[in-house]
């Protein structure tokens, strides 16, 4: 197959094998955590995939040991707080607001909005996800038309441990069945690939050392139908989510997400409840949250 690699320094990778544009997120250190850098990115490479004539289908993947740990709250390149050019929407620049004022309108760009914007690239989209696919790692998995797992993967959203009912993309109720969505979320537990699969929220689920290929094989395989007729059956199917309530419930639940936020700012230490990237991981180790105190 022939490639047409375009060499990158920042946090995503494009490269283009034939008829598939491979978007690779590249921050492996810190488990493809995703800042407004890499959302950006991803942004752009997508946009190129999209203006690309010779490419059919589009996977996303993220380099090293996992697919992506979430959205960025805790690493040394956290840009939560910097100005970028908006694309996603009409919201106005978040950097010099304060309160729900600035956290709504970043929000509603680089999380909802982009990920509303991707789900509606008119070529396939394929997620091969390997490790942690956690929080916002979901979202992207999500907007992906088909999911490729390796049997090391694992999904989970713990974010209603910081009193947040799920990620902002909230299409948990459409990933899943609603009961399996309600025990995901009360407990925060993960999720191997094998039960993602048997409640459908994957397609397949591969050996760890097979998933690129077996991702690679389908992508192919998918590229030979046409391309107005992979563009219209996406947008068919699309339709048909839509018309069953994912839209409006979107923004119903990105609303509650934002009380939130708010709630936690004023009865907590900051608008995540205080639950740092390290009181995460420490409860998703089994660990108490805080040094010398017992979770409860």
């Amino acid at each position: 197959m022939s490639a047409a690699r375009t060499a990158s320094s920042g946090p995503v990778r494009y490269e283009r094998q034939g008829p598939v544009a491979l978007v690779t997120m590249d921050r492996p250190d810190y488990r493809n955590a995703q800042n407004s850098a890499m959302t950006y990115a991803l942004d752009r490479a997508f946009y190129r995939a999209a203006d690309d004539d010779e490419v059919k289908v589009v996977v996303l993947a993220g380099a090293g040991k996992h697919f992506s740990a979430g959205h960025d709250i805790g690493t040394p390149e956290r840009d939560a707080h910097l100005p970028f050019d908006r694309k996603a929407g009409l919201w106005w620049d978040h950097s010099d607001k304060e309160g729900a004022e600035s956290r709504y309108a970043r929000e509603s760009e680089v999380y909802l909005g982009m990920c509303r914007r991707w789900r509606e690239l008119p070529k396939p989209v394929i997620a091969a996800v390997q490790g942690a696919c956690v929080a916002g790692g979901l979202m992207l998995a999500w907007v992906c038309d088909l999911i490729v797992a390796a049997e090391d993967a694992f999904f989970a959203d713990p974010v209603v441990r910081m009193g947040i009912p799920g990620v902002e993309y909230f299409a948990h109720p459409w990933v899943m069945p609603p009961r399996i969505a309600k025990e995901f979320l009360f407990t925060g537990d993960r999720m191997s690939a094998r039960r993602a699969y048997e409640v459908g929220m994957v397609n397949r689920v591969v050996p760890r050392e097979q998933l690129h290929d077996a991702v690679r094989e389908l992508a192919q395989r998918i590229s030979e139908m046409p391309r107005l007729g992979l563009a219209l059956t996406k947008r068919a199917v699309n339709q048909a989510e839509d018309l069953q309530g994912l839209h409006t419930g979107l923004d119903s639940v990105f609303g509650l997400h934002h009380v939130a936020h708010a709630h936690n700012a004023e009865v907590a230490r900051d608008s995540l409840g205080g639950m740092d990237i390290h009181a995460m991981r420490r409860h998703a180790e089994g660990r108490p949250p805080y040094p010398g105190k017992a979770s409860g």
